[in-house]
Parts: structure tokens; sequence; C-alpha cells
């Protein structure tokens, strides 16, 4: 367990290009918030699901977007405004590949920054990364400015250290980092080839 860290499942997108919930989909014998939270629940002494509003079926705590319609930026303040650790790992629901050796690893390069995100095929992955409760203000800045409201627009005012997928043990780096936005990405995962 890394114990100085809370998991945070972002499970509040609208899943507007996938035409129905995300997070219900089932994938492997489990829906993909299901799975997630299993991966997480193995590697974190807790885990919190943030959603846009409350939801029934789901057992785990959960965190309410204090900023509607802004995306996963809210849901990563309210987590980190909730969480009891100095870290948070935030991860999609919907990315079933990633498993926990490279979660592990990236723990390891936490040091002194306020974040740490992969970077696949040269495209930050700020929806699978850690974040310490230090980058709060900045975040929140963010999320209440006048400027761009996305996460990697307020990734630009933390101290983040980037690793490359390629530096990271996992079945397949580049593939452990993959989401499905659409209905073809999930059958193409489901098939086992390429997004």
């Amino acid at each position: 367990m890394i114990a100085d860290c809370t998991g945070l499942i972002l499970a509040g997108g609208e899943s507007r290009r996938m035409g129905r919930d995300k997070t219900m989909l089932e994938f492997d014998g489990q829906t993909l918030l299901q799975r997630t939270a299993t991966l997480l629940q193995g590697i974190f002494p807790q885990v919190l699901v943030s959603v846009r509003q409350a939801r029934s079926g789901i057992a785990l705590p959960q965190v309410i977007d204090q900023v509607p319609g802004v995306g996963p930026l809210a849901g990563l303040c309210a987590g980190l405004a909730r969480m009891n650790t100095s870290w948070i790992f935030a991860l999609a629901a919907d990315m079933p590949f990633l498993g926990p050796d490279p979660i592990r690893e990236l723990a390891a390069r936490r040091g002194e920054s306020d974040a740490v995100v992969p970077v696949a095929g040269n495209f930050p992955q700020p929806l699978a990364a850690y974040y310490a409760v230090t980058a709060l203000p900045a975040l929140r800045a963010t999320l209440t400015g006048a400027g761009k409201r996305s996460l990697r627009a307020a990734l630009q005012g933390l101290n983040v250290v980037y690793v490359d997928v390629s530096e990271l043990r996992g079945d397949d780096p580049a593939r452990d980092f993959i989401d499905l936005d659409t209905p073809s990405d999930l059958a193409a995962a489901r098939r086992g080839t390429s997004i």
C-alpha cells in the first residue's frame, strides 16, 4: 500500500462520444468503474469516486464537483479537498489497461513536486497522475479563474515531473494509458486490437 496517498476515480464525465455512461460499460466481466476501483483498492488505503452529482449504486465514498460543467479539474479539486493524505492518484475510470506496476513506479518519482504526470506519445496523461495537496491552491485558481479551465492548463502553474511511459514497467506501456472514448474504442479494446 502507498500509505500517504488516496486513490481518486474520475467518474464524472458526460460520456458524450460514447453515447452512454462509460463507467457502467462492461469490460472483462466488470464495469469500468468496478475494474478501476479494484485496481486502486489494491494500491491505496482509501479510494474516492469523483462524480458530477451523487450517484446510487456506488459503495465507495463520493466527492461531488463544486463547480459544475468544468470537467476533471473540478473532480480533482473536490478529491484533493476531501482527502486526508498528502497525495492523490487520480485515474479516469475509462482506462482499463493500466495495471499496478506503472502506478507504483510513478509514486517513486514524486519527491518535492506538485504532480507526477506520465507522457504517452508526447501527450501528457493528467487523468492518470499523482497530485500533491500542495497543488490545490493553484488548481483551484485555474478552476475559478477567467482563463481556460482544463487540467492541462492547470499543470502549467505546478512543479510537474513528467515521466515518459517507456520508462515504466507494464504489460504494454503505450497501451496502458489508452482511454475508451467511443463505441469503436470499446469494441477494439474488447477484441484486443489497436485503438
